[in-house]
């Protein structure tokens, strides 16, 4: 749990289980973005679920929480401003490290990972990780501490205790019957 020393909040598991959503969600967006807009690809489902939703990113801005916010978290801006290029090489690190552990776990469990490979990249390791996305990591990672997570912490806080709870175990079920239909039915 982390503690918010200005506001002496404590957050909750259902908090955390909004924010994977909201995280895994925008990861969602993102990539869409990006297959469909900058790089014009055409569609296509990124993720190893059917939902509108990359669990990846969720557990990416779930450690980016627990691991380096508090670095920033309720500092003057001065000192937040100073810290930038240390949480910049930090999320950088972690997303990239995330990414590759992940890529294993897909293709032992799964013959492969879903995401096209970084093998025509410059900097790239086994085509499963390259530099260039990890600079995007490390820059989206800066984004979301400074602005993303504080913007979902005072929505969370709006919520309440009782909606939180209740919309976290419809999101739950939500992606169990997703985890259901992707890994069993399809």
């Amino acid at each position: 749990m982390i503690k918010n020393n200005k506001q002496h909040h404590v957050y909750n598991i259902f908090e955390y289980i909004l924010f994977f959503f909201g995280y895994a969600g925008i990861g969602y967006l993102y990539e869409t973005i990006l297959e469909v807009i900058i790089y014009r690809w055409g569609f296509s489902n990124r993720g190893v679920l059917f939902g509108p939703w990359l669990p990846i990113y969720g557990v990416g801005g779930i450690v980016f929480v627990l691991l380096w916010y508090r670095l920033i978290r309720n500092k003057p801006i001065k000192k937040k401003l100073l810290l930038i290029p240390a949480v910049f090489l930090l999320t950088m690190a972690t997303a990239t490290f995330l990414e590759l552990l992940t890529s294993y776990i897909l293709e032992w469990t799964m013959g492969s990972w879903p995401w096209q490979t970084y093998i025509d990249y410059d900097f790239n390791f086994q085509g499963r990780i390259a530099l260039s996305p990890s600079i995007r990591f490390g820059l989206g990672g800066v984004l979301f501490l400074y602005f993303v997570q504080p913007f979902f912490e005072k929505i969370v806080k709006k919520i309440g205790r009782r909606k939180t709870k209740i919309i976290a175990g419809v999101i739950l079920l939500l992606i169990l019957l997703d985890m259901i239909y992707s890994f069993i039915a399809a």
